[in-house]
């Protein structure tokens, strides 16, 4: 995959904690250093604009097929096709069209109470794959717009709390550190 790639879908939810819904004309107004009009989760934030990558979702619905099947759209603001949304750097600025610049804030999430994916599904890999933008320039994105970095970040972004990034870091720690003892559980167990 490369740093080019479009928009396939886009959503929004009325409150925060429901899934997002695909908007039927296909396209989306979003407000500079607040959101997508109408959105819940748009904001004075650095979680403005939420993105997640199709090939997200499709991994997603490969491991999830015997329990529940992922619908074609995302959870997310704005599904993306072709583009490795995870190799991107905080402070990665992305044009999605001909308007829309957003720079990238945040990288995953961590969820203090589980949404509606997660119990639909029994997991949610937006707090691992999803990243978040702050909106740079508005204007209207629509299915089938372009993306293209314009701007590769360097690992640091203006937007960004440093409890929010310090926050990630202690949980990526605790489940490494989880997924490591169950690996010598079952390693002892087995041997």
């Amino acid at each position: 995959m490369e740093n080019i790639g479009h928009v396939r879908s886009v959503n929004v939810s009325e409150r925060k904690g429901t899934r997002k819904k695909p908007v039927e004309s296909g396209q989306i107004h979003i407000d500079p250093h607040h959101g997508v009009t109408g959105d819940a989760h748009a904001g004075d934030w650095h979680r403005q604009v939420s993105l997640l990558a199709w090939e997200s979702i499709e991994k997603a619905r490969a491991s999830w097929a015997s329990t529940w099947k992922v619908r074609a759209t995302s959870p997310r603001s704005i599904t993306t096709e072709g583009m490795d949304l995870l190799a991107l750097p905080l402070g990665t600025q992305v044009k999605i069209g001909d308007e829309v610049v957003l720079e990238l804030s945040q990288i995953g999430k961590v969820c203090h109470k589980k949404c509606a994916i997660y119990y639909l599904a029994g997991d949610c890999i937006f707090p691992r794959e999803g990243i978040f933008f702050e909106v740079v320039t508005g204007g209207t994105v629509s299915v089938g717009d372009s993306i293209i970095v314009t701007k590769m970040g360097d690992g640091h972004c203006q937007y960004t709390p440093q409890e929010a990034l310090d926050e990630i870091a202690k949980v990526r720690a605790e489940e490494a550190a989880e997924k490591a003892a169950k690996a010598k559980e079952a390693a002892t167990a087995n041997a």
